[in-house]
């Protein structure tokens, strides 16, 4: 194979590794084309399964900071680089190493470390992604519901509260009726109104009596 040609499938492998959320390796020893078919049909929506040849898969993870996986490099390799459910995809490998007894998963790379094949087989004994979303989303509900029946609760405690302040504190007392201003006197009232008689005398004054007359008058 031409060495240019290498380069460009190493850097096709450093793509799908970097793509992916973890990468399952087996031993495919045994298993037909029609096998191998099969499981690369079953495990297209979780992942890409192909085989790889040793050589050019170890210059790739250690190009991509892998290179513990070196050490299960041994024998012909076939790689699921899983885009999706890491758990699903096992699960899948791991069925299908039950029907195909030749398919022997040899670890996997998941979080930045190498895992034992005992480690990789366990992820098939984990509950899927959507089984967790859907437990997280039952437990959310649920909390949600208690909250709103403690809301409820505190609600009712509350006006029960307020309600027993106003029957302790009695009816309340009706307010006296505010007093209406005196009308004030309009003008047509004040015309009605009589002048004070004048004085006919004043002080230290009498009045002359017309029918006497003076002394010395007839």
């Amino acid at each position: 194979m031409p060495n240019a040609e290498k380069i460009k499938m190493v850097e096709t492998i450093k793509g799908r590794i970097a793509a992916s959320e973890a990468i399952l390796l087996a031993d495919y020893r045994g298993l037909t084309v029609h096998d191998a078919t099969e499981l690369r049909r079953s495990l297209a929506s979780q992942a890409k399964f192909t085989v790889v040849k040793n050589t050019l898969l170890k210059r790739a993870a250690d190009e991509s900071g892998m290179s513990e996986i070196d050490a299960i490099l041994t024998g012909p390799t076939a790689v699921a680089f899983v885009s999706g459910d890491v758990v699903a995809a096992a699960k899948q490998v791991v069925d299908a190493a039950k029907r195909f007894p030749t398919l022997v998963l040899k670890g996997a790379w998941l979080d930045g470390r190498l895992l034992s094949p005992d480690e990789a087989r366990s992820l098939a004994d984990l509950e899927s992604r959507e089984v967790m979303l859907s437990k997280i989303a039952g437990m959310l509900k649920s909390e949600m519901s208690r909250a709103a029946s403690m809301f409820q609760a505190l609600q009712s405690q509350f006006v029960g509260l307020l309600e027993a302040y106003r029957d302790k504190l009695g009816p309340a007392e009706p307010e006296a009726p505010e007093a209406e201003p005196e009308p004030e006197p309009t003008a047509e009232a004040e015309a009605e109104v009589p002048a004070p008689a004048a004085e006919a005398d004043v002080a230290g004054e009498e009045t002359p009596n017309p029918e006497v007359q003076p002394e010395g008058e007839e």
